[in-house]
């Protein structure tokens, strides 16, 4: 006798229907996988075997045979172990499930039969719901973020008993019920403010508008200027999440294990800051079987590199093709995978191996070679990625101090918010969200300067040997302080600011 109960696979971010195929015929007992199974997936007839004993069940002893189709696409992960069984049980007659086909079922088991959490049950469900599956059967743990789909009735279960009863209507489960206008009219709580950084106000400055139109930045100064302080209060100035974002946040969350228990949705801006130890499969995703890296996971957030230098070259060079695109792609002999990689690059770093070169309170101890090894690890490709190029100076002692005498994150925040509200309805039809995503046709359609402006910009563009994408960037950054503004048009001082964040790389680099 034959059974056949829907379960999903993962491939990236994304799920793919998986059908559970049981054959329970005579012969003698054995259990055989088919379908590209790996070794977890393999391992699941001894975990179902006496899962199914402790519950009280009888397992059959005949001979077994599962096929988990698509059969070319290779399966991994414990999550099948739920579907397993029930398609056993179904498949040996002793329950009947009349409307097991409108069912996504996945799951753990314990050898107690009780139910443990999987990775990724939210792209997974949502998988389910693109094929028209009305009703999820996951662990309790995965319940909540699961129950976030719209269409789809998701039951969380405790163990296998819970799963049997339910599906046999002897003892329905309730279906899950998460309160999304609840979640999203919660406070946000980061847990630091700008209000603590003394001073730094043109540092402050920058990264206000790095967070009005997504740009990226990178921060030059000697140590314990405050350069991590600013970058790690980033996030409190950003918009906030939408609906949208947030469920693609909690979907790579969900697939790399990080998805805090009972959490429904990530509705806090990631904040990701890796050790310069990382390899470069880790920072932008990769791996035997891809998995979301850093950039991923930072995805409608902020990515912060601090250290910059000490990053090894072939991480930071990886990064280069994502920063322009926003995505990342993994190429298998199996498939290729794309990862979103959208996020805000903020990156901190000395001037030289001491850390006090050009600064006025310490002299610098490095020779010019040692400064110009120190500085060329990060190539010209790399520089040019960042929008905003900021030194950030030692803090002088009556501004540590002054006390809290600096703006609130929600009074900055205030400001990007309309900014950004600016950008949303000038880009409505465009299908991006801030100024930082602007191609070529986008820069020459909303970015137009008036000849005053681009006499400057023509002067600064030869003197100072500005590549064609430090021009673009440029413009972008200029189009966002107008914003702040409130301007219509980009005007001569808006211009001047965004060119003053281009200069430092020609006093380090390139002096």
């Amino acid at each position: 006798m034959s059974a056949k109960v829907f379960s999903c696979g993962l491939l990236g971010i994304d799920g793919y229907l998986v059908a559970v195929e049981a054959d329970v015929s005579a012969g003698l007992p054995s259990v055989d996988i088919v379908g590209l199974p790996d070794a977890a997936v393999k391992e699941s007839r001894e975990r179902v075997k006496i899962a199914v004993r402790n519950a009280g069940l009888p397992f059959p002893q005949k001979r077994v045979v599962l096929n988990l189709a698509p059969a070319d696409t290779k399966k991994e992960g414990a999550y099948y172990d739920l579907p397993i069984t029930v398609a056993i049980l179904l498949a040996s007659g002793q329950f009947q499930f009349p409307d097991i086909a409108d069912y996504l079922i996945l799951g753990e088991l314990a050898l107690d039969g009780s139910l443990r959490s999987v990775r990724g049950a939210l792209p997974m469900v949502l998988e389910a719901a693109k094929h028209g599956i009305k009703r999820a059967i996951v662990p309790h743990m995965n319940a909540h973020e699961a129950a976030v789909v719209d269409g789809v009735e998701v039951y969380g279960a405790k163990t296998l008993l819970e799963v049997i009863n339910h599906l046999s209507g002897a003892e329905c489960l309730k279906p899950e019920q998460v309160d999304i206008n609840g979640i999203f009219g919660a406070e946000r709580d980061y847990g630091v403010d700008f209000a603590d950084v003394r001073g730094q106000e043109s540092a402050k400055r920058a990264l206000t508008i790095a967070a009005a139109g997504a740009h990226n930045c990178l921060m030059i100064g000697a140590p314990g200027s405050g350069k991590t302080m600013l970058a790690k209060r980033l996030p409190t100035i950003l918009p906030d999440l939408t609906f949208a974002e947030a469920l693609e946040v909690t979907k790579i969350y969900s697939i790399a294990g990080m998805l805090p228990p009972e959490t429904a949705l990530i509705t806090n801006r990631p904040f990701r800051s890796p050790h310069h130890t990382i390899s470069a499969p880790s920072l932008t995703s990769g791996g035997a079987m891809p998995r979301p890296g850093e950039m991923c996971l930072a995805h409608n957030g902020v990515l912060f590199l601090d250290e910059f230098p000490e990053f090894r070259k072939d991480a930071l060079e990886s990064m280069r093709q994502p920063l322009e695109d926003g995505k990342f792609t993994v190429s298998r002999v199996q498939a290729s995978v794309t990862f979103p990689s959208a996020c805000m690059l903020i990156a901190s770093m000395n001037p030289c191996k001491c850390g006090y070169y050009g600064d006025t309170t310490r002299e610098c101890t490095c020779s010019p070679l040692q400064i110009q090894k120190y500085l060329g690890k990060i190539s010209g490709p790399m520089l040019d990625r960042f929008d905003l190029h900021i030194e950030v100076p030692t803090v002088k002692y009556e501004e540590l101090s002054a006390g809290r005498t600096g703006e609130t994150s929600a009074q900055i925040k205030a400001r990007v918010d309309r900014a950004r509200r600016i950008q949303s309805e000038r880009y409505a039809d465009e299908g991006i969200f801030a100024n930082a995503q602007l191609d070529a046709a986008g820069i020459e359609k909303y970015c137009v300067i008036d000849d005053e402006c681009k006499a400057l910009l023509a002067e600064v563009y030869t003197r100072l040997g500005l590549s064609a994408r430090a021009h673009s960037r440029i413009l972008k950054v200029a189009r966002t302080i107008a914003d702040l503004e409130g301007s219509p048009d980009i005007q001569v001082p808006h211009m001047a600011e965004a060119i003053a964040y281009r200069t430092l790389d020609k006093k380090f680099w390139f002096h």
